[in-house]
């Protein structure tokens, strides 16, 4: 009975074990965080605008007012109240009220919706902007996130400035089941809007985008953007490999991969981000600005039309 003995108390140290592991709140709560080179303090990763200093350069996800710290200043921008429908319109519940899960989501957050509306300024240029914040119930779309994408997109319309969508989320909410699905034609809708009013609209793919999300407004961009390593999908990997039966490339919804079957027009480290935006959004409203072609020389937009032209 020795080794029966040995082979019970070993299952009890293992179980012990697994106990004193940390839970995501304690994680969540530390001071430390971890990468390729191994624990580094969530201080450091901050002040590298929240990408690994290490070889791998994994650019972390942020919520929206990094995100617009990051890209207009943190005096640069000025948050926007959007219109906020009934919480619960079909009373859902499965392990636990959907009532409940958004007052979690809004207790975590300190937000109303996963959607945020900023109208800010880059390279003198004032744009609107929408950022999504991961950590509200996955960045999910139901009827708030779409009343606040109508909203920005109003906004802009109305004072004749560019749509900036930081797009990120797991896609519909089921809570909402067809009320959700409906903001994919009301988000494309207004797109169309923006269009018809010769307004850029630009999409910055940020870690993750999947599901409805993916297959509405994230790939009607008239420029599509991604950080790097950005996880851009519509099902997941193993859904996709179990269904036609293969395995697929390492990098198979990433950034890099999207990119080079065309879904993706540029990826841009996020450290150059709001320089890179400002070039292109003067180029797309024809603003004079310099910019940097590949022999070294400067130029102006002007003048590359007149040669075009030439």
């Amino acid at each position: 009975m020795n080794w029966l003995k040995k082979t019970l108390d070993f299952g009890q140290k293992i179980k012990r074990l697994l106990k004193k592991r940390p839970s995501r709140k304690d994680m969540e709560e530390s001071d430390w965080t971890s990468c390729c080179k191994g624990p580094i303090l969530k201080k450091d990763l901050e002040e590298n605008l929240w990408v690994c200093p290490g070889p791998c350069h994994k650019h972390f996800r942020i919520n929206p007012k990094q995100r617009f710290d990051l890209l207009f200043g943190s005096e640069g921008y000025e948050i926007l109240k959007t219109p906020m429908p009934p919480d619960d319109p079909l009373n859902f519940a499965d392990t636990k009220s959907y009532k409940d899960r958004l007052k979690s989501a809004r207790k975590k957050t300190g937000l109303n919706c996963s959607m945020v509306v900023a109208d800010g300024t880059i390279n003198k240029i004032r744009l609107t902007a929408i950022a999504s914040d991961f950590n509200y119930m996955g960045a999910s779309i139901g009827a708030a996130e779409g009343e606040a994408f109508l909203f920005a997109a109003q906004h802009s319309i109305e004072n004749n400035q560019p749509l900036l969508v930081v797009a990120t989320g797991g896609g519909m909410k089921m809570q909402e089941s067809i009320i959700s699905l409906n903001q994919m034609t009301r988000t494309t809708l207004a797109i169309n809007e923006l269009k018809k009013n010769k307004i850029p609209y630009i999409i910055l793919f940020a870690d993750p985008v999947a599901g409805g999300i993916t297959a509405s407004y994230a790939m009607l961009g008239d420029i599509q953007i991604a950080e790097p390593g950005a996880l851009i999908a519509f099902a997941g990997r193993r859904v996709i490999e179990g269904t036609v039966k293969e395995e697929l490339p390492e990098n198979f919804q990433k950034s890099e991969h999207v990119q080079a079957c065309g879904f993706v027009d540029t990826i841009i480290q996020r450290k150059d981000l709001p320089e890179k935006i400002g070039i292109l959004l003067s180029i797309l409203l024809k603003k004079q600005s310099e910019i940097k072609i590949e022999d070294g020389d400067k130029t102006s937009e002007n003048n590359i039309e007149n040669r075009e032209a030439s």
